[in-house]
């Protein structure tokens, strides 16, 4: 490796050690296996400091990879003591393509777990009633789903989580074992790696 390039790495490294620890973990659950990513992933939003949150599996989340939401006890206290769960997958099922964690680039978990945290940040506005109403129109409502989801993206990328949530969508949509209706889907329903990039950008 060349001098220089073993010198950003060296920086790099430092900076994330420094960042991830001045997380408080004593209100974080984590398994240990994707511990690292989601301190990355945690670093990036500072304002979730004092929120407990447990990243927990689940042999199978209904069309999804990971589900962020509050813990159910939860729901109707005030904003500030609220706690939330991030559910994963144990197996992710795209298609006819299946694949665990440890078949992921650990920049792709990152960018995963660092959209679900952005949904944990839209949800710290809404009310106990408002969570509610929330929940049962993304059931129901397409449009409300496309809102909430390029959301998340949207609070991901403003933290400075652009590069990995581009990296998260790449590995789908450059994947030539999904179809192009399945990728459509996904651009229909979320911010397209253009769209990342313009905000990106923006924000340079």
């Amino acid at each position: 490796m060349p001098l220089t390039r073993y010198i950003v790495a060296i920086l790099y490294f430092s900076a994330c050690m420094i960042a991830t620890s001045q997380i408080d973990q004593s209100n974080k659950i984590i398994p240990e296996d994707i511990r690292a990513e989601a301190l990355t992933a945690l670093s990036y939003y500072p304002e979730l400091k004092d929120t407990e949150i447990e990243f927990k599996y689940k042999n199978n989340i209904r069309k999804s990879t990971m589900q962020a939401q509050p813990t159910f006890g939860s729901i109707f206290r005030s904003k500030e003591n609220r706690s939330y769960i991030i559910l994963i997958s144990r197996k992710i099922q795209i298609e006819d393509e299946s694949f665990t964690l440890k078949d992921i680039p650990s920049d792709v978990i990152i960018g995963w777990l660092g959209h679900e945290l952005g949904h944990i940040m839209d949800y710290r506005d809404r009310t106990g009633v408002g969570m509610i109403i929330f929940g049962i129109k993304y059931l129901f409502s397409g449009a409300h789903i496309k809102e909430v989801e390029r959301a998340a993206d949207t609070y991901a990328i403003n933290h400075g989580m652009g590069e990995y949530i581009l990296k998260t969508k790449n590995f789908i949509l450059d994947n030539a074992s999904f179809s192009e209706r399945y990728k459509a889907k996904l651009r229909k329903l979320y911010m397209s790696p253009e769209e990342v990039m313009h905000l990106i950008e923006q924000k340079q």
